[in-house]
């Protein structure tokens, strides 16, 4: 648990006046100024890389150093760039913050290559922006050919804190919030710079190894595990090439060195991709995008976390962001999380959720404001219940709050079991029928389904595997909803036609699916999410565990389980199996299931 004392506590409301006080600012819109600075910064394990940084530094009208505001400082998700940010900022400022939103490393008009999030690099960039809002002389300037010194900033309201003891004069009070690529670092930044008061990481990772190559069969800590798993091919791809192509002739030209080796990106995320598509990432690998995630320094993370992830999310799921709470909560660290509706598989919020318009009638709008009202304004204000979702059968008109259900603990759901019951599925052990199905996964790990890549989810494709690559059990027609919320549970025993030898190249790899079948036969991928499972040795009972959904499978629709040996997003194994599945009462899935409401 974090102790912090306020020694001497400047104001912070912000005061509106009819013209901007701070100096060379341009209005950009009424009731705040704009302006874009660029940053030098000094990052590196040894503080000796320099980098420049572009940014626009919003200021609610009135601010001064006699009427000082609190500061939010945001960054862009991976290939974005602060431009990107202006739906962020602006909902902020008006509400009287002073928001400095800056494009990341790399990305958006900022020097160097990309780090992937690594406290070294872009947790220490961000410290300097720290420094800037809280007054540091020498950071920033008005342009980045002529060096124009830009004053330091006066208007940020400032304590002098103390932290375990040691005083920080002159620490701003200043929130940070950012989607993805801008979500992880905030816990970059927070673990090393104390003076950051409460963070908003939304749709990110835990653990980056799980990420992108994931391994749901364990053993886990959270969702690391000791053995690798199958390449999340169409993501990793496409991170490659976003990030390498997102500087655009301009960055390189400035920069050329950006081009050399792996063009923009560090050399270790290029291996990684190629180790991948080869078969799966190697030790040295994972090592490197463990170092890159908030797992590997948690215990380092004092400010309050308002955790915010997406249903829809094939690129970071729902339960890196559970692994992510579970982990500060035993620490003792405040933390609160929502699992909203959207994220990397669907961008698009669902109607009163999330919007830069009338943002205090939207419910993650309305959350996030009073986090930071709550810990940076000392606003004696509610930041709301420790756990909420969304709950897309749910009908309402403007704000989505009545579509969220609350709780003070994610373990909302109370188990229930489905056997294995020859092609099906029943809740009553005794009642489970025998039955043996058989399927063979990919030669040399090619993909035996045809449905759409990832990426590019919201497409409309059908989702198609081939005859004889996959076993399924489908349960009868649902006479009531059933309401599913959390992690389903996957315990299995297989058999193959080949001997296990212990090594990660003969390993099989298949993928657990669940689908929401329609009374018309249509089949539904429920969050387009799949569970990848490296198995070093089948002959033993394999234990799985399948990305957390929020799901309602309605009254006449039906529950479906696939196992199958290959996917189009996934790299499987490198080894042909065939693989049998015999029903019985010891073949079970379990649910979370919560009352109907």
């Amino acid at each position: 648990m974090i102790r912090r004392t306020r020694i001497a506590v400047l104001a912070v409301a912000a005061t509106l006046a009819a013209a901007p006080v701070h100096p060379g600012l341009a209005s950009a819109a009424p009731g705040f100024t704009k302006q874009t600075l660029n940053f030098a910064v000094f990052i590196g394990p040894d503080d000796n890389v320099a980098c420049n940084i572009v940014g626009d530094l919003y200021l609610p009208d009135g601010a001064s150093a006699t009427s000082r505001v609190p500061a939010v400082l945001t960054t862009s998700g991976f290939a974005k760039s602060k431009n990107d940010l202006v739906d962020t900022a602006e909902p902020l400022v008006r509400e009287g913050y002073a928001v400095l939103a800056y494009s990341p490393l790399g990305f958006g008009g900022s020097g160097c290559k990309v780090t992937m999030d690594d406290p070294d690099f872009d947790g220490k960039a961000a410290s300097q922006l720290v420094s800037f809002l809280g007054g540091a002389p020498g950071i920033a300037f008005r342009d980045n050919a002529y060096r124009e010194p830009f004053p330091p900033l006066d208007v940020v309201a400032r304590d002098n804190t103390a932290v375990d003891g040691i005083v920080h004069a002159n620490d701003p009070r200043v929130g940070m919030i950012g989607s993805s690529y801008g979500g992880q670092v905030q816990f970059a930044a927070a673990a090393l710079d104390p003076r950051i008061d409460a963070i908003v990481p939304m749709i990110t990772w835990n653990d980056q190894s799980y990420s992108l190559a994931p391994n749901s069969a364990g053993p886990a800590t959270g969702v690391s595990t000791t053995i690798p798993g199958a390449m999340k091919l169409t993501w990793a791809a496409g991170l490659g090439v976003l990030g390498a192509i997102n500087p655009g002739p301009a960055g390189y030209a400035e920069e050329p060195s950006r081009a050399l080796g792996c063009p923009n990106l560090p050399a270790e995320l290029c291996t990684m991709i190629s180790a991948g598509i080869a078969g799966y990432p190697s030790a040295t690998d994972i090592g490197y995008l463990r170092n890159n995630s908030v797992t590997t320094y948690i215990d380092k993370i004092r400010a309050p976390v308002l955790l915010v992830q997406g249903q829809k999310d094939s690129l970071f799921d729902l339960n890196e962001a559970r692994a992510t709470y579970d982990a500060l909560k035993r620490q003792g660290t405040e933390v609160k999380m929502i699992w909203q509706s959207w994220g990397h598989s669907d961008t698009v919020p669902a109607p009163g959720e999330y919007s830069a318009v009338d943002p205090r009638n939207n419910y993650e709008n309305s959350r996030i404001l009073d986090w930071f009202d709550h810990h940076l304004k000392d606003d004696a204000v509610s930041t709301g219940p420790e756990f909420a979702y969304f709950r897309d059968w749910v009908s309402y008109a403007g704000n989505a709050y009545p579509a969220y259900a609350s709780a003070s603990d994610p373990d909302v759901g109370v188990p229930r079991s489905f056997h294995l019951s020859g092609a099906g599925l029943t809740t009553q052990a005794d009642a489970a029928a025998p039955g043996l199905q058989t399927f063979a996964t990919g030669p040399a790990g090619l993909p035996t389904s045809s449905r759409p890549p990832d990426p590019l989810s919201r497409i409309a494709l059908p989702d198609i595997s081939i005859p004889g690559t996959f076993a399924r059990w489908t349960g009868s027609p649902q006479t009531a909803p059933m309401d599913v919320v959390g992690a389903p549970k996957l315990d299995i025993v297989l058999s193959t036609d080949r001997p296990p030898n212990g090594s990660l190249d003969d390993s099989l790899v298949v993928f657990a699916k669940l689908y929401d079948i329609a009374p018309n036969g249509a089949a539904d991928l429920i969050g387009d999410l799949v569970a990848p499972a490296r198995i070093v040795d089948p002959s033993k009972p394999i234990a799985i565990t399948m990305p957390a959904i929020v799901h309602r499978f309605d009254t006449g629709h039906r529950l479906a389980l696939d196992i199958a040996g290959g996917d189009l997003n996934y790299r499987g194994g490198l080894v042909s199996y065939r693989v049998s599945v015999e029903s019985g009462p010891g073949q079970v899935l379990t649910l979370p299931v919560v009352a109907p409401n």
